[in-house]
């Protein structure tokens, strides 16, 4: 039984089918993209400095990376119990961490911490991470100290 040219108009066509199905999956995946942005908007940033942290009012046990330098003469040994204060010149944070820490970890050094915030204001890591190499400082941090005025030219060799 073959099909009319009326009775083509009054359905769709293959090619319009195939479209409509392209449409509705290309809106879905928009959609979706952007169910995701909208959730993870607060966590897609590397690591927060600890005027932002401030700033946000981020909720004790939100987990967060926390980075700058490792202020001098901060850092408490105890075992593998690890006290040390993380700045970005303006504002300062007390990090615990229950450890070993990076060989690469100075005081007065770059740094980002993983873990939450807790109800005393103070940030409890899960994880430390140390610079690679000796000039390494994360872009975020130089930009935070340079806006609090406390970024210092790394000496040259």
């Amino acid at each position: 039984m073959t099909m009319t040219a009326s009775a083509r108009k009054k359905g769709w066509s293959r090619k319009q089918k195939r479209l409509a199905v392209i449409a509705a999956l290309g809106l879905v995946l928009a959609l979706a993209t952007t169910l995701v942005l909208v959730a993870l908007r607060d966590q897609i940033v590397f690591f927060y400095a600890p005027s932002d942290v401030i700033a946000r009012n981020v909720p004790a046990g939100q987990a967060i990376r926390l980075g700058g330098l490792v202020e001098a003469d901060s850092w408490v040994r105890q075992d593998q119990e690890n006290s040390f204060v993380v700045t970005d010149g303006a504002h300062s944070i007390t990090v615990h961490y229950t450890g070993l820490l990076p060989d690469l970890f100075r005081e007065g050094q770059g740094v980002v911490t993983e873990g939450a915030m807790g109800p005393d204001g103070q940030f409890t890591a899960t994880n430390v991470l140390a610079k690679h190499d000796e000039n390494y400082i994360p872009k975020e941090v130089v930009d935070a100290l340079k806006a609090s005025g406390e970024w210092r030219e790394p000496a040259s060799k």
